[in-house]
């Protein structure tokens, strides 16, 4: 291999390394928020001990990041009281809901059975870029 390839190669792989850092920053406030908006349209709120319970964490880490949703604008919440989304918050929740049932149904196209596709997507979707996004929704048949 060249001195120049060599070069073009690593600054590659870089920038794959890179996307998925940023991947991993957004990852944690997109499952958030979508839990967020899943317990509202459950049960009217979303508290900190539903949060822990469903994500498998504590109320000391649930808040945490509830008051980094906060500094970032994707939610509202004060001592005691339940967490809502902003619209901000909302758009984030829906792009991310739409993007994991892409996701989770390309892979149950491909005969990946619905429950494992799920939870793979569960993980895939934070980490697909838009160009594969958009061949999946080729793939499917979607105009999204």
């Amino acid at each position: 291999m060249s001195q120049s390839s060599l070069k073009q190669e690593i600054r590659r792989r870089a920038k794959n390394f890179q996307r998925v850092r940023a991947a991993h920053q957004t990852e944690v406030a997109e499952d958030y928020v979508e839990l967020i908006d899943d317990l509202i349209a459950e049960t009217g709120e979303a508290r900190v001990v539903d949060l822990a319970d469903r994500l498998g964490v504590t109320k000391a880490t649930v808040n945490n990041t509830v008051q980094r949703l906060v500094r970032e604008e994707l939610a509202t919440s004060q001592p005691y009281r339940s967490i809502f989304l902003t619209p901000k918050g909302q758009s984030l929740a829906r792009k991310s809901r739409k993007r994991h049932e892409l996701v989770r149904d390309v892979l149950v196209a491909l005969g990946v059975d619905e429950e494992t596709a799920d939870a793979d997507a569960e993980g895939i979707e934070h980490h697909v870029s838009k160009e594969t996004l958009a061949a999946f929704r080729k793939f499917l048949g979607r105009g999204e």
